[in-house]
């Protein structure tokens, strides 16, 4: 009896650790060292004359909706940055080009559209404006 109550505050510890970790980790901005490049076409809309944010979403995604309040608030105070949200369903081929697993996930791109950076999750309007700093 008392080996179960060990494995299963084992279980707890370990799950609390992950769920934790997840949280910390949850939209924050990190380069993004695949390089890819997004073009106008494939987003169905202009890229921003410094840059672009680009979000990936779905229809039942509620952080989707703080997403793309952040990524609007962000993208209007920074001038020559673009916010554009894509239905990652309609765009199948893009997400997995360039490996979208959840949404949101929002990808930062650089004038030409090359991918700088991700977030995966709600994005810290803070982290943005560094990142949007360094690459325009």
């Amino acid at each position: 009896m008392m080996n179960n109550v060990y494995w299963l505050v084992a279980i707890l510890v370990l799950a609390s650790a992950f769920g934790l970790f997840r949280r910390w980790n949850e939209g924050r901005t990190k380069v993004d060292n695949h390089r890819v490049i997004v073009s106008a076409q494939q987003i169905g809309s202009p890229l921003g004359d410094r840059a672009t944010l680009l979000q990936f979403s779905s229809a039942f995604c509620a952080p989707c909706r703080t997403t793309k309040v952040v990524l609007a608030k962000t993208a209007s105070i920074i001038d020559g940055v673009n916010h554009v949200e894509i239905d990652a369903e309609s765009h199948l081929e893009l997400v997995r080009e360039l490996e979208i697993t959840r949404t949101p996930t929002t990808l930062v791109l650089d004038k030409d559209g090359r991918v700088r950076n991700r977030a995966v999750g709600v994005p810290r309007q803070d982290e943005l404006i560094l990142v949007l700093a360094a690459t325009v």
